[in-house]
């Protein structure tokens, strides 16, 4: 399978999903958006869509021009039916695309916070199940409301929209499950101002960087069955 994805800041890469991907044998392409690359045939060719995370907002278009045209092949891949997996500012991304509104959460959330799955009820619709809970890595300030359409799936206390399915191929993860212990650790020294204005929801560098040992493991597990259901749609 053609799988494309789309960078927007160095430090934050597909991390474990690119190992999963190329394991399985899928064609994997890129378009880094932070270094002046732009979508081409590989992205309008893409089975697999996945929009990776970053520290900008998606209403930056005047900072980011780029943004535009990002979210133009999004659109185009939801169209020709393609799998899209949206991570933070990926699922965001997704979320204002399918017309749902993107603003400030009550309190930023970062760090390794409890997931829980949503009442079966809400989920009843979607491929995508999720534990009862699971702490997993959390690095927000926006959050979404859901667009018309979708499937919540997950929330936590912080943050009720965490994760949402639209039809049977397009699934959005507020949360970040595919970052291994050196990846949060790059980003918790990338990100360290953010993580100086402390708050409710913000842990410590020491505590991210150290809940990787604990939590990122089982994180690593939901990536997979979350995957491998989107390969399957």
């Amino acid at each position: 399978m053609k799988v494309h994805w789309f960078q927007h800041v160095e430090f934050e890469g597909l991390g474990l999903i690119e190992s999963w991907l190329r394991a399985r044998g899928h064609e994997v392409t890129a378009t880094r958006w932070w270094a002046g690359e732009t979508a081409g045939p590989d992205t309008a060719a893409a089975e697999w869509l996945i929009v990776m995370g970053g520290p900008m907002n998606i209403y930056q278009h005047r900072d980011f021009p780029w943004l535009v045209d990002e979210k133009a092949a999004i659109a185009a891949a939801m169209d020709r039916g393609a799998r899209v997996l949206g991570v933070c500012l990926g699922a965001q991304l997704i979320a204002d695309v399918l017309g749902g509104k993107v603003m400030q959460n009550p309190a930023r959330e970062i760090g390794w916070w409890p997931l829980r799955a949503v009442a079966a009820t809400e989920a009843r619709a979607s491929r995508y199940a999720f534990p009862a809970e699971l702490t997993v890595l959390h690095w927000h300030g926006d959050t979404f409301t859901l667009p018309p359409g979708a499937v919540r799936l997950a929330e936590s206390e912080g943050c009720a929209q965490q994760a949402f399915a639209w039809g049977e191929r397009v699934l959005a993860l507020q949360f970040h499950l595919e970052m291994g212990g050196s990846a949060v650790a790059e980003i918790a020294a990338a990100c360290a101002d953010e993580l100086a204005a402390g708050g409710r929801w913000v842990q410590a560098a020491g505590v991210i960087t150290e809940g990787a040992y604990a939590h990122a493991q089982a994180a690593s597990g939901l990536l997979a069955k979350l995957l491998a259901a989107q390969e399957r749609a």
